[in-house]
């Protein structure tokens, strides 16, 4: 399944899996080749070791607008929608050991500062009100999370995220006047995404955290020009569209194949056909669209179609329920008492696979 790769670290090897499949003339045509490699990437996986751990931890709760997070589909005229953002922690074997990569950790005080979320918090009286800790419950920190399950901040080998909305890397990776909370971590992120975040338009800087990558230093960043495998279980695999920069981290478990990404806020976005969300079945059944976007930026609406397609048809069907895929969002949709009559179909929820290994010691 490797193929010869460009990168230095032994760990990360680029796969050709999904090259040339944007390359065809027609949308359709794309969509039929992507669909066939990635049921073949997937068996290809599927052959190899699952992860030694996949853990997830809710961090916090946020609004977002419904017209954002099921774009054009739900009938329901309620504004907002509340996701809940996760922390995903996964180990997996490689000839130089077992590694931690850590995927989405957020910095709390850094989101607030996003302009969108920042103008929002403002109006009910900023971070620290009460009405402001209704619409943005926080539930964990990630430090307290790996201390669950025994590991430091020294244990961390990378971190990754599926794009960087909102994300302030300053206090995970340090710069010349902060120390890093992770002391040896990697930052994995596609080189658009990276690039992107240097030079932003309007519309995709109220999306950010002002200065979010400011002064991190070029040896904690490691840019992927490829998909590329993480040992032999877990992928980071190009899917652009809510970003162009936009990744998805694939992990083996025992219950098969899970994808995370924000490309799409619940399992109702990959399964619209089977959704009691208003609106969403008969959005489905109107315009023949297999999935629902996230699109707050609208970057690439196309290829967001496609990638939430691959992604669906990497990850499989959930053995909790079939109607339904594999895909668990780094921010879901959840039910919140003020936002009415929205709530998904299917809830993926936290996962918990595996024994973590604690100081090089498996738990």
């Amino acid at each position: 399944m490797n193929d010869s790769s460009p990168y230095v670290d032994p760990v990360i090897t680029a796969v050709a899996h999904f090259e040339g499949t944007r390359d065809h003339p027609t949308p359709n045509d794309r969509l039929v080749a992507i669909r066939r490699q990635a049921q073949a990437f997937r068996e290809q996986m599927l052959d190899g070791p699952p992860a030694r751990l996949l853990r997830s931890f809710d961090l916090v709760k946020a609004p977002y607008p419904t017209r954002y997070a099921l774009r054009d589909a739900c009938s329901l005229p309620v504004p907002y929608i509340h996701i809940l953002n996760r922390l995903f922690v996964v180990q997996f074997d490689t000839p130089q050991g077992v590694k931690t990569l850590l995927a989405e950790p957020l910095d709390r005080e850094g989101n607030a500062r996003t302009p969108f979320f920042h103008r929002l918090g403002s109006k009910v009286g900023g971070a620290g009100g009460r009405v402001s800790q209704l619409l943005w419950p926080n539930r964990n920190e990630v430090g307290d999370c790996l201390a669950q399950l025994g590991l430091t901040p020294a244990d961390i080998d990378y971190i990754t995220y599926d794009h960087l909305h909102t994300q302030d890397l300053r206090r995970w990776l340090g710069t010349d006047t902060t120390e890093a909370y992770f002391p040896r971590a990697k930052l994995l992120v596609m080189r658009q995404e990276w690039m992107s975040v240097q030079g932003l338009l309007p519309t995709q800087a109220d999306w950010y955290c002002p200065h979010g990558t400011a002064g991190v230093p070029d040896d904690r960043v490691i840019l992927l020009d490829h998909d590329v495998m993480l040992g032999d279980s877990v992928a980071l695999v190009r899917t652009p569209g809510h970003t162009e920069g936009n990744h998805s981290i694939v992990v083996h478990t025992p219950d098969g194949l899970f994808v995370t990404s924000e490309n799409g806020v619940s399992a109702d976005s990959y399964s619209p056909d089977k959704s009691s969300i208003p609106g969403l079945r008969r959005y489905a059944a109107t315009t023949g669209a297999e999935v629902v976007l996230n699109g707050n930026t609208l970057e690439g609406a196309v290829d967001q179609y496609l990638s939430m397609v691959q992604e669906k048809e990497i990850a499989g069907c959930s053995q909790r329920n079939p109607d339904f895929f594999n895909v668990a969002p780094s921010s879901e949709m959840t039910a919140h008492v003020l936002s009415p009559g929205l709530e998904p179909t299917f809830y993926v929820g936290e996962l918990n696979y595996g024994t973590p290994v604690r100081g090089g010691v498996a738990g």
